[in-house]
C-alpha cells in the first residue's frame, strides 16, 4: 500500500512539473515568435489588409491587382484588392472601418476630408494619403454614328453621367456647368463604365462621362465593336474649368488609343492611394517603399506614371500618412 501511494504521489509530482515546464516554455516561445514574425512596430505578424478599387471596367481594378501583389510580395502586409464603386464610395467604406486602403480621385478625396460635395456636412477625418499615382482623363465617349462633336452637341440627348454622387458625376456637372450645360438639358442616364458603353454599343444612350486612366477596359471593349470618338474640350473652356476648379489639369487622350486617329484635349485630374490613418507608420513606410521600388513589375500602361518624383503631385492640402512621409523624406522628396 505503502508502494502504491509512493508511486501515485511521483507521478503527480512528474506531471505538475511537466505542466508548469510546458507553461513556462509556450509563453517564452510565444513572445519571441510574435516578434520575429512580425517586421512591424506592433510585432503582429502578416496583415490582411483590404485594398478598395473600382468597377471590373475602369483601372483601379486591374492595376490594384497588380499593386496588391507587389505589397504582399515585398512586406508583411498581405493585400485583397476589392471591386467597389470607386472613389466616394471607397472614401466611405474607409471612414465605416470596412477597409484600409483604397483608390480615390484627389478631387474626392479633398471634398472627403473637407465635408463639401457629396460629403456636405459629414467631413471625413480619418484618411491620410499614401501618393498620387497618375493622371485620371475625363473622357466624353461617343461613336462615329452619333454626330456628336462638341459638349454642346449633349442637348437633348441620353448621357450616362455616373451613379450620383460618384467622382465621375462631379466631373460630367463641372464640365457641364462650364459650357452652360446642366442635367436638365440632357437625358440623364446613370450608369458604371460597363453599363454605359454597352447602352452605347446598344443605342440605348448616346454618350458617357468616363473618368479613369486610359487607356479604359470598357471603352477599349467598345471600340472593338465600334468606331469610338472622344469629344474634345476647347482650350478656352479648359482654362476657365481649371481657374474655378484648381485640382483640373490639361491632359490629351493619345492618338492609337481606342484607334483614334489623333489627339484628343481633355483635363485630368489624378488618381491616388489611400490609407486609414490608424495603419502603423512602419507598415505604412514598407507598402510605400515596396510600390515604388517595383514599379517595373507594374504591366498596365499607368505604370509608366507612378514615380516617387510625382507622386506628391496634384494633393493640395491632403495630408500624408507619417508612413509615406518618412519613405518621401527618405528620397529627398516634399510636397
Amino acid at each position: 500500500m505503502k508502494k502504491l501511494r509512493s508511486s501515485f504521489l511521483f507521478i503527480m509530482v512528474l506531471t505538475l512539473t511537466m505542466i508548469i515546464t510546458a507553461c513556462g516554455g509556450g509563453n517564452e516561445g510565444g513572445t519571441s515568435g510574435a516578434g520575429e514574425e512580425g517586421g512591424t512596430s506592433d510585432g503582429g505578424g502578416t496583415q490582411n489588409l483590404s485594398l478598395l478599387t473600382g468597377g471590373t471596367g475602369g483601372t483601379y481594378y486591374p492595376l490594384g491587382g497588380q499593386i496588391g501583389n507587389i505589397i504582399s510580395d515585398n512586406t508583411d502586409a498581405n493585400i485583397t484588392p476589392q471591386t467597389s464603386g470607386a472613389s466616394a464610395e471607397n472614401m466611405e467604406t474607409l471612414r465605416n472601418g470596412e477597409a484600409e486602403l483604397a483608390f480615390s480621385q484627389t478631387d474626392i478625396a479633398s471634398y472627403a476630408l473637407e465635408g463639401k460635395e457629396m460629403f456636405e456636412g459629414a467631413a471625413i477625418d480619418n484618411i491620410q494619403a499614401i501618393a498620387s499615382l497618375y493622371p485620371e482623363t475625363v473622357q466624353l465617349v461617343t461613336t462615329a454614328d452619333s454626330g456628336i462633336k462638341s459638349v454642346e452637341d449633349l442637348k437633348g440627348r441620353a448621357v450616362s453621367v455616373g451613379a450620383p454622387g460618384s467622382g465621375v458625376y462631379i466631373n460630367a456637372m463641372q464640365i457641364l456647368e462650364i459650357h452652360g450645360l446642366t442635367t436638365d438639358d440632357i437625358k440623364v442616364q446613370n450608369l458604371s463604365f460597363d453599363e454605359s458603353t454597352d447602352g452605347i454599343q446598344a443605342g440605348n444612350i448616346d454618350a458617357a462621362f468616363v473618368t479613369a486612366g486610359t487607356p479604359t477596359g470598357a471603352v477599349e471593349a467598345l471600340s472593338a465593336q465600334k468606331d469610338v470618338v472622344i469629344i474634345p474640350i476647347a482650350e478656352d473652356k479648359i482654362a476657365e474649368l481649371v481657374e474655378k476648379y484648381p485640382y483640373y489639369s490639361e491632359d490629351t487622350v493619345p492618338s492609337g488609343t481606342y484607334k483614334l486617329e489623333s489627339e484628343v484635349k481633355t483635363v485630368a485630374v489624378k488618381a491616388m492611394l489611400v490609407a486609414s490613418k490608424d495603419l502603423d507608420e512602419n507598415l505604412v513606410y514598407e507598402m510605400t517603399k515596396a510600390l515604388f521600388e517595383n514599379t517595373d513589375q507594374i504591366t498596365h500602361a499607368k505604370g509608366e506614371f507612378i514615380t516617387p518624383e510625382t507622386a506628391l503631385e496634384g494633393l493640395g492640402d491632403l495630408e500624408l500618412h507619417p508612413g509615406a512621409v518618412k519613405y518621401f523624406e527618405e528620397k529627398g522628396i516634399s510636397k
